[in-house]
């Protein structure tokens, strides 16, 4: 493993910096400590200093992918979201299927209230990674902003069977059903409950002539006592 390799993975932005100087006070053009230099110093927020870094290698080389998505990320920390669009139609002109840039360029279009267009960009973005969680995610935040619930649902759902760990989408989701009067699964979205098993549970509930609450326990008391039996076994 090289020197500066061990300093990324062990986040060590100060010293890769004092390493990037030693290698561009020998040759001020030298391309990896132009690189490390605005990658260390966007990790440390310095995002105008990594911006600098950025043009100098893009002044040789304007299509330089590592130093365009360096300026890109920098410009969006620093809110310059005409600018981000700007950069990654760079990316995007020699790479059409950039899904990386598809998503960040929606996403300051979203900081810019210009959400139609946003939905644009997640929706190619889908066409080429269709379980992308950042596109699947900002696509339902962009529809629930624009009071587009049950659509804004099926697409918080999407993302929740891509990745289940994203714990706040049942608490989201449970919102957006409360704001539709869908009481019942409003409930079950808040436990965590998939929309597609929703209807099971309700039809279950009609047919147990209780009440979902009900039912969604009893469901949940059956599937312990399966499990304790199963592993007394």
């Amino acid at each position: 493993m090289s020197a500066i390799t061990r300093m990324y993975d062990a986040e060590k932005w100060d010293d890769i910096i004092q390493y990037s100087k030693v290698l561009l006070d020998k040759n001020p053009n030298d391309l990896t400590g132009l690189q490390n230099m605005a990658t260390a110093l966007i990790h440390l927020d310095k995002f105008e200093e990594a911006i600098e870094y950025c043009d100098k290698v893009l002044s040789s080389n304007e299509s330089d992918y590592y130093a365009l998505k360096n300026k890109t990320y920098a410009l969006e920390s620093l809110e310059r979201y005409d600018q981000v669009i700007e950069y990654c139609d760079k990316i995007l002109s020699k790479e059409k299927k950039d899904v990386w840039a598809l998503n960040t360029k929606g996403l300051a279009l979203n900081k810019l209230d210009r959400h139609e267009d946003a939905i644009t960009f997640y929706d190619i973005s889908l066409e080429i990674e269709p379980n992308n969680t950042t596109a699947l995610i900002n696509k339902a935040n962009t529809l629930a902003f624009l009071k587009e619930y049950q659509e804004a649902i099926e697409f918080y759902d999407k993302t929740q069977k891509v990745d289940s760990s994203i714990k706040e989408i049942s608490k989201i989701k449970s919102q957006l059903y409360e704001k539709l009067g869908m009481e019942d699964e409003a409930f079950l979205a808040a436990q965590g409950v998939l929309n597609e098993n929703m209807e099971k549970i309700k039809n279950d509930a009609i047919q147990n002539k209780c009440s979902v609450f009900q039912q969604f326990c009893q469901n949940e008391y059956d599937d312990l006592d399966a499990k304790n039996k199963n592993s007394s076994e």
